[in-house]
């Protein structure tokens, strides 16, 4: 595994370590590492939200009422 330093300013550093004094974490790098893979996991959401806007976009206008749009919508939605 690789090592990192990081400045960190006096407040940061106060709360990185109570973080890890909770018990949550065993340390302060398990707390950064976790702080890491949820900004990697919000990153992702993102640009898949991104890509499925950009897809819906692309798609062009309907002709359907909005009606029956919504509620295709809801049915997808309740089988994901």
């Amino acid at each position: 595994m690789a090592t990192m330093n990081v400045s960190l300013p006096d407040g940061m550093k106060d709360w990185v370590e109570a973080q890890a004094h909770t018990g949550r974490y065993s340390n302060s790098s398990d707390y950064v590492r976790d702080l890491i893979r949820r900004d990697q996991d919000r990153a992702a959401k993102l640009a898949n939200m991104q890509q499925l806007v950009s897809e819906g976009m692309a798609s062009g206008f309907s002709d359907r009422p909005i009606a029956d749009v919504l509620a295709d919508a809801r049915d997808l939605s309740k089988t994901k």
